[in-house]
């Protein structure tokens, strides 16, 4: 079947007992239609100046680490050129396991929203829905304010035919439950390493984990309570897909216990791969300090000032390993390594990606739009 034939395939529409057409797209030239392109181009994204002053930033919170800390970048660079490679090569496979199995648990997520084949969408396989969701992870490495969560909803989108707007719900609210579960896995670690004694800054990370579970919460159950009067106030033409967008994100929250055990699954194995790093530099650090470490450094990124946390990230594991008994040299090696693995393989691995799957799927779409020339 051609990209063609699937996406007249994916237009029949098709509704819930609600009454939600669960494919989002009705019919061709509807005022409603989600465009065909990307909500984002990611190489005009990258060239804005807002991108550049956020690199910037971080550039400067890296330099003021180093400087402000006095850190001595040879010890540094021989404690990394040291370190256990099988150990090393361990926390890559946890770290891309944690990927398969949130791209595994988004796709069950899709499939509870009707995303699937029985209605008449084309859902990716495993691998598929794996290769998407690292591309989002990519996107957001190369542009601020986690853009690569729009930018995976229009690649289901492309590839399945399914509504922007639902699937964006479905990352909203697996958002909102990995944050939960977070603060939840964070506060349960903490308490066992730090007891009653958490440190000034620690505790500024946690409290903004929870002031955003705060936030999320409330803000969908006002979204959810309220729904009906938000409809009546939006433009029509907009209706269809905050309709769409609604369903996706409490389709998800009404039966979430499956996805948020995957979730602590997913943390835990963030917790691992710290702990690995540190085992191949021989660091003492135990499974729950390792996971305080990796859960803190993921909040700090819930504010999105950098690409994916880039230098927020790195200072703070800086500041906070050693309140755990690590040597401050040794905490910026776990930290470059640590983040070699999340940013930079992200980079290494997504950029191909990108230019030989995303950009060609991209172009077939517009050549299909193309009106046919040459024959009548």
């Amino acid at each position: 079947m051609t990209r063609k034939e699937r996406r007249a395939t994916a237009e029949v529409p098709s509704a819930d007992e609600s009454g939600v057409l669960l494919d989002g797209d009705s019919t061709p030239g509807d005022p409603d239609e989600i465009p065909e392109t990307p909500p984002v181009s990611l190489g005009k994204r990258f060239l804005q100046p807002k991108t550049f002053v956020s690199f910037g930033l971080a550039a400067f919170i890296v330099y003021f680490v180093v400087r402000g800390l006095g850190i001595d970048m040879d010890a540094v660079w021989e404690q990394i050129r040291g370190a256990n490679l099988p150990l090393l090569a361990a926390a890559f496979v946890s770290y891309y396991s944690a990927i398969l199995i949130r791209s595994i648990r988004w796709r069950m997520m899709l499939k509870q929203v009707g995303i699937d084949r029985a209605h008449g969408y084309r859902l990716p396989g495993v691998p598929g829905t794996f290769e998407i969701v690292t591309l989002s992870l990519f996107a957001n490495c190369v542009v601020p304010a986690r853009l690569g969560d729009a930018y995976r909803s229009f690649l289901l989108k492309d590839r399945s035919g399914a509504s922007f707007g639902l699937g964006f719900g479905t990352i909203l609210a697996e958002r909102l439950i990995d944050v939960i579960v977070m603060v939840g896995v964070v506060v349960t670690a903490g308490a066992v390493v730090f007891g009653t004694n958490v440190p000034g800054r620690a505790e500024q990370a946690f409290l903004l984990g929870l002031g955003v579970v705060i936030l999320g919460v409330l803000g969908s159950i006002g979204l959810h309570v309220f729904r009906d009067r938000i409809e009546a106030r939006i433009p029509e033409r907009f209706a269809g897909h905050y309709r769409r967008l609604n369903k996706g994100i409490f389709d998800i929250l009404r039966r979430p216990l499956p996805f948020a055990a995957l979730g602590v699954l997913i943390w835990l194995m963030d917790g691992l791969r710290v702990w690995l790093v540190a085992e191949s530099l021989g660091a003492s650090l135990t499974i729950p300090e390792a996971i305080v470490v990796s859960m803190l450094s993921a909040l700090v990124t819930i504010v999105p000032f950098t690409p994916a946390g880039l230098g927020l990230v790195e200072g703070f594991m800086v500041w906070l390993l050693p309140q755990v008994g690590v040597p401050q040299d040794t905490a910026v090696a776990i930290a470059l390594i640590d983040r070699s693995i999340t940013y930079l393989s992200l980079i290494l691995v997504g950029l191909p990606l990108y230019i030989f799957n995303v950009r060609r799927d991209v172009k077939h779409v517009r050549n299909d739009l193309e009106p046919a020339t040459g024959s009548n």
